[in-house]
């Protein structure tokens, strides 16, 4: 059996609980081919989700300095925005018909989702070429705020498209995992692996969060603490899976770990140095990035 387990997203959404208990009956009843379809998709989107979120916020931050250049305040250096093809967001021919009765919803969520994105990208395209022809300095900047309007109202739209899609595919996704893992000789590792990723993902958004709001050292060393006893607990199970098409997979988890081990030294660099002045370094932010984006690569090679 192929391994494709979904990767969790922290978001700040709330889910109503009616109605869920169906979904996760339809999912246990409909098997593995329509559990693992529900995966697919889930694993997906989130790829297409993580990666697209950066490259909107970064067209956002151009926006604003883009505003800035055309009134004739001094910007030293436009923010970069690199061209991004999602390629995971490609892969999704449609929604799985196990999301039940939630597959109409997501399916107007995820149309929304791509034509907020792709407005987003013209918009961009169309304010680099003001700025770049310093047409600004026919209309003193008019078109640029307009502009910016318009990428912050699409942005918004994006990220709530967005973060709906997650807060409905969350249940049937849980639900289609434990189809496929119910007798997987793998499940422990698996389950304990994606409790670090659960985590870590809790501890990006806090660190993301302390990064433009103020550093906040005891809520810091608080998700320093959880996510350290989440490491442990995964790093101390020695890898016994019967079965030799399993064999290269305990290589697979030892390298999690020590990428996780080695994501939780940056961490403590990241404390370490925010104590002073109460602010998170970019250095350390762009550090503890990295090391998230290794961890993450890490997992998704054991798991798939």
């Amino acid at each position: 059996m192929t391994i494709a387990l979904a990767l969790s997203v922290s978001v700040t959404a709330v889910s109503c609980k009616k109605g869920l208990d169906k979904i996760e009956n339809a999912v246990t009843k409909s098997g593995e081919d329509k559990s693992q379809a529900i995966i697919d998709f889930n694993n997906n989107f989130l790829d297409s989700y993580k990666s697209s979120s950066r490259h909107v916020e970064n067209i956002v931050e151009y926006a604003e300095a883009a505003v800035k250049k055309s009134k004739g305040e001094t910007v030293y250096s436009m923010p970069m925005v690199i061209n991004s093809m999602d390629y995971s967001l490609s892969k999704i021919k449609g929604v799985p018909s196990g999301f039940d009765s939630e597959q109409k919803i997501i399916e107007t969520e995820l149309v929304t989702y791509k034509r907020r994105r792709e407005s987003i990208e013209k918009k961009y395209e169309e304010l680099k070429s003001y700025i770049t022809s310093e047409d600004y300095k026919d209309d003193q900047g008019a078109k640029a705020l307009a502009l910016q309007k318009d990428i912050n109202a699409e942005a918004k739209a994006f990220f709530l498209a967005g973060d709906n899609i997650v807060a409905k595919i969350k249940p049937a996704t849980e639900a289609a995992e434990e189809v496929i893992l119910k007798d997987h000789p793998m499940k422990d590792y698996i389950v304990s692996s994606k409790s670090v990723m659960n985590t870590l993902d809790a501890v990006m958004d806090v660190l993301d969060k302390q990064y433009t709001q103020g550093f906040n050292e005891a809520e810091a060393q608080k998700n320093y603490d959880e996510l350290e006893k989440a490491v442990d607990v995964n790093a101390k199970k020695q890898f016994d899976v019967a079965g030799q098409q399993y064999a290269y997979k305990k290589t697979l988890f030892e390298n999690f770990n020590k990428r996780a081990t080695e994501f939780l030294d940056k961490y403590r660099k990241l404390i370490r140095d925010s104590k002073t002045g109460n602010k998170i370094p970019d250095s350390n932010i762009q550090e503890i990035s990295s090391a998230y984006d290794s961890v993450l690569n890490s997992y998704n090679s054991f798991v798939q």
